[in-house]
């Protein structure tokens, strides 16, 4: 049976999105991403993070962790579920708990850098942004609808312990050549400034780093590899198909320009679609592609890696399904107006 010419040249338009994308990004954008997510999620214990918003923490210092722990704990759409279901059975308000459930896959580390880098500096620091505060705005809201106070809290220690110093340095120096990578755009003069970098980073981490923790550090990049990188790669090779087939006046229909009608369809899709990590950047970018206003590529950005159809059985069960539909409702409404208000301040 002979393959229809037309699903070879949709073939071919997948392979050459994918080739294009690993010529452009993969050695200044994914590499140095990879190992700064590996370095957080093994050099960083996720139990000295997630005890700031127990039972037994101040409101604005569980709040405030909650809405940004998502950048030292490395969690991705899917293992947040069962971080959140572990802080919220241990004593966690709703409150911090939904704040860390909205916040933490939209600014991992890796996110945020790859909508940056894809999708624009403008929309990569708005989903940062928006994400921490969108998310306590969420939970605010969950606490209040939601939450009574049974016991007085206790106050904590400061976050601050010695062992995280070489930790938060490493953090540091790979940031660096992650963004010099970016911003540099001459080979030469990337070598003269990345190179003796990676050569400091190198060195420090065998100095401060035992090989038991070396080689968690590259265990959990690794896995972040093998776990990300595939659906990656067939996220952008659909996506190429996507800017080949879909018509773009329908995009521009549905999801052009900056209004309630557009941010909301935005947001609901994304609510209901299942974006793996980072998957969401290509498709939103091929969607950018045929029209779609930045406001509504927002709303995007955030409603989806908050929610998706899987995601709202999970938490229905962890928390009941009518906590569970005001959190749902929330997250799409904050999700809609915060692309619509992004869309007129950039127009």
């Amino acid at each position: 049976m002979m393959i229809p010419d037309y699903l070879i040249n949709l073939f071919s338009v997948g392979i050459a999105s994918v080739q294009e994308y690993l010529a452009l990004h993969v050695l200044m954008c994914l590499v140095p991403a990879f190992f700064l997510a590996g370095a957080i999620a093994s050099l960083f214990s996720k139990e000295s993070v997630l005890k700031y918003f127990g039972a037994d923490a101040p409101k604005y210092v569980s709040y405030t962790v909650a809405a940004v722990s998502g950048c030292l704990l490395a969690v991705c759409s899917c293992t947040v579920l069962p971080l959140f279901a572990g802080i919220y059975k241990r004593g966690a308000g709703i409150g911090p708990a939904t704040t860390f459930l909205f916040s933490a896959p939209a600014i991992n580390v890796l996110a945020i850098v790859y909508t940056a880098k894809i999708l624009g500096y403008d929309l990569g620091a708005a989903r940062a942004v928006a994400a921490v505060l969108l998310s306590i705005v969420v939970g605010l809201m969950m606490a209040f609808v939601f939450e009574r106070e049974t016991s007085e809290r206790k106050k904590i220690t400061t976050f601050g312990e010695e062992e995280h110093e070489h930790s938060i340095l490493i953090f540091a120096l790979l940031l660096i050549i992650l963004v010099a990578g970016g911003i540099i755009k001459t080979w030469t003069i990337r070598l003269a400034v990345i190179g003796p970098l990676v050569a400091a980073t190198i060195y420090l981490s065998y100095r401060w780093f035992s090989h038991e923790e070396r080689a968690q550090w590259m265990s959990e990049t690794w896995f972040l590899v093998k776990q990300i990188a595939p659906l990656l790669l067939i996220g952008v090779f659909f996506a190429g198909i996507v800017v080949e087939v879909l018509p773009a006046n329908y995009v521009v229909s549905y999801v052009g320009g900056n209004s309630i009608t557009s941010n909301l369809i935005s947001s609901v899709a994304g609510a209901f679609m299942y974006f793996s990590t980072l998957t969401e950047v290509p498709i939103i970018n091929a969607l950018t592609i045929l029209g779609m206003g930045r406001g509504p590529a927002l709303s995007m950005l955030l409603a989806g890696p908050a929610l998706s159809l899987p995601n709202m059985i999970v938490i229905s069960r962890i928390m009941g399904t009518k906590r569970a539909s005001v959190y749902i409702l929330l997250v799409v409404v904050v999700a809609t107006f915060c692309g619509l208000a992004f869309g007129y301040i950039i127009s």
